[in-house]
C-alpha cells in the first residue's frame, strides 16, 4: 500500500432519503439503520413541531396528563410530533439537535421537517435560524402538506395565511442561516383530471420563492392509525395504482415548473409508502418496487429525491415495524429486502470519481452528502479474503466504502472489520478494488469560525490505518 488518490463523492441521479421518527415512531440511531441497508441516506428527515405560544408546550401534546383523549391522530390542539426543543428560550443540547449530530457523524445531510404555529413573531423564526447555522447544507420542509386540512397550522389560519407565512419564515430563517435549504410541499396534482394544483392561487408566490418543490404521496395509507383498523369497505384507508402515484407526482412537477415560469428547481417525493394495513406486507414489497422501478423505466430525471417514509414505524409503514413488546426492537418486513436493493442501482447511488495521486497529510473536505472530498486506497487480495480489517491510531471521524458496502468509524472505534463487505459474494483471484474514505463532521457541527464552516467541515488525515488483510483462517480446520 504506496498510493493514495484523491475521490469526490458526487449527487445521485436520483437521491434516495429515509424518514426517521415520527407521530408513528420513536428515532432510530444511524449506527442500527447503515447495518441494515449497507449505506448512508443522501439526507435522513425529522419530523418535529414548534408551538411555543401554546401553554402546553414544549410537552408532546398526547404526553400532556390533562390532555383529553383524542379521536384521531390529529385531534389535539398541536400537532403531536416531538417539540423542537431549541428556538426562544430553548437549547441545542437537546431534540432534534442530538439526533441531527448523529445523522451528519454519519455522512447524511438532514432534512427536518418542521410543522410551526404560522403565528410566531419574527424572533422565533430568526432564532431557529441560529439555532440551524452550524449543521452545514440542512434541508427544512416548514409546514408539510400545506393544502391540507389536518394539521394544527390549518385549524389555526387560512390557506393564504399560512402560504404567506412560509414565505416569511422561508425569508428571515435564511437571513440568520444561508446554508438552509427549504422545501415547499403541498398537495400538487391530486386528481388527474384537474389541470391546476390544489390552492396553487394562494400557493403561487411560495412556489417561486422555495428552493425545492416537493408532494407526499401514497400509494395506499390508513390515515385511521390507530385508532380504528383498516377493514375492506371502510372509510379510513385508500389504494391507489402505482401509476397513478408517479402520474400525479409528474403533473405537479410540470404545473411548479410553470408557474416559476419554465424554470426548473429540485423536485422531491417527501414522503412514498404504501401502507401494510392496506396493501399487505407482500404488497407493500410489490408497490414500492414497482414505484422505483417505475422511476427508472420512464427515465425521470427530473425528478431529484424520493424519501421513504419511514425506517421504523407502530404501524405498517415502516422497513421495520416496532415490537410491541420492547419499543426499541424492530421486526423486519419483506420491503427491507427490496428497499435494500433499490438504494444500491447505480440511478439512486451517489457516485464517487477518482482524481490524481497524492500524499500525506491530506486535508479532507465535507461540503454535504453529495459533495465531499476524501482519499481512496488501491487494494489486492490474492484470494477471497477471511479477515479484512483497518486498524486506526487516531480519534478520526470517517465513513469508509469497500465494494458497494459503508461503515461507519466513530473517534472512539480503533479497529473497523469490512468483512461484511464479502459476505454472500464470490471474490475472484487475484482481484483489485478500492477502499475510500470520507470524513464528515466527527461532532456533527461545521466550525463556523472558518471562513467558509457554514458549508464546510475540514479534518486533516495524518496517518493511514493499518489494513490486515489474510485470505485463510488464522489456524486450519481439523479433521
Amino acid at each position: 500500500m504506496d498510493k493514495i488518490f484523491s475521490v469526490k463523492l458526487n449527487k445521485a441521479r436520483c437521491a434516495a432519503d429515509l424518514g426517521d421518527g415520527s407521530e408513528r415512531g420513536e428515532y432510530v440511531p444511524q449506527d442500527y439503520i447503515l447495518r441494515r441497508l449497507g449505506r448512508p441516506h443522501r439526507a435522513v428527515s425529522l419530523m418535529y413541531c414548534y408551538y411555543p405560544l401554546d401553554k402546553e408546550f414544549p410537552a408532546r401534546i398526547s404526553e400532556v396528563p390533562s390532555m383529553r383523549k383524542a379521536r384521531f391522530q390529529w385531534d389535539y390542539p398541536y400537532d403531536d410530533y416531538f417539540p423542537y426543543l431549541g428556538g426562544i428560550g430553548g437549547s441545542t443540547d437537546s431534540e432534534p439537535f442530538t439526533s441531527m449530530r448523529d445523522i451528519r457523524r454519519h455522512g447524511q445531510d438532514v432534512i427536518l421537517t418542521l410543522t410551526i404555529d404560522p403565528f410566531v413573531s419574527d424572533e422565533h423564526l430568526a432564532a431557529i435560524g441560529d439555532d440551524l447555522r452550524p449543521f452545514g447544507r440542512l434541508f427544512l420542509r416548514i409546514n408539510h402538506e400545506a393544502t391540507g386540512h389536518w394539521f394544527e397550522f390549518n385549524k389555526r389560519a387560512s390557506y393564504q395565511q399560512v402560504a404567506d407565512f412560509y414565505c416569511r419564515a422561508v425569508h428571515i430563517i435564511k437571513e440568520h442561516a444561508p446554508n438552509v435549504l427549504t422545501i415547499l410541499c403541498i398537495g400538487g396534482i391530486e386528481d388527474l383530471n384537474d389541470a391546476e394544483m390544489v390552492r396553487e392561487k394562494e400557493f403561487a408566490q411560495a412556489v417561486r420563492e422555495t428552493d425545492i418543490w416537493s408532494v407526499d404521496k401514497y400509494i395506499s395509507l390508513h390515515w385511521g392509525f390507530p385508532f380504528d383498523i383498516a377493514e375492506r369497505g371502510g372509510s379510513s384507508h385508500r389504494r391507489t395504482s402505482v401509476k397513478e402515484i408517479f402520474q400525479l407526482i409528474k403533473r405537479s412537477y410540470e404545473r411548479f415548473l410553470y408557474l416559476n415560469g419554465g424554470v426548473p428547481k429540485p423536485m422531491l417525493v417527501s414522503e412514498i409508502n404504501s401502507d401494510g394495513d392496506v396493501s399487505g406486507a407482500y404488497g407493500q414489497a410489490e408497490d414500492i418496487r414497482r414505484f422505483y422501478d417505475m422511476i427508472e423505466s420512464e427515465n425521470a430525471d427530473w425528478l431529484s429525491g424520493v424519501t421513504f417514509y419511514q425506517f421504523r414505524d407502530r404501524g405498517r409503514l415502516g422497513l421495520e415495524i416496532q415490537d410491541v413488546n420492547h419499543r426499541d426492537t424492530g421486526v423486519e418486513q419483506p420491503v427491507m429486502e427490496i428497499y435494500r436493493e433499490i438504494i444500491h442501482r447505480p440511478r439512486f447511488s451517489p457516485s464517487i470519481t477518482k482524481g490524481e495521486e497524492i500524499s500525506l497529510p491530506v486535508t479532507l473536505r465535507w461540503g454535504s452528502s453529495e459533495d465531499a472530498e476524501g482519499i481512496a486506497i488501491p487494494l489486492h487480495f490474492d484470494a477471497q479474503p477471511h479477515f479484512c480489517e483497518l486498524i486506526f491510531e487516531d480519534d478520526s471521524n470517517l465513513m469508509i466504502e469497500l465494494c458497494g458496502q459503508w461503515f461507519y468509524k466513530s473517534p472512539e472505534a480503533k479497529i473497523i472489520d469490512l468483512m461484511p463487505a464479502f459476505f454472500g459474494k464470490a471474490t475472484g483471484a487475484p482481484t483489485d478494488t478500492e477502499l475510500r474514505i470520507f470524513a464528515p463532521p466527527a461532532g456533527g457541527e461545521n466550525d463556523l469560525s472558518i471562513p467558509d464552516g457554514l458549508y464546510n467541515y475540514y479534518y486533516t488525515l495524518e496517518k493511514l490505518p493499518t489494513i490486515r488483510i489474510r485470505t485463510a483462517p488464522t489456524e486450519p480446520c481439523l479433521d
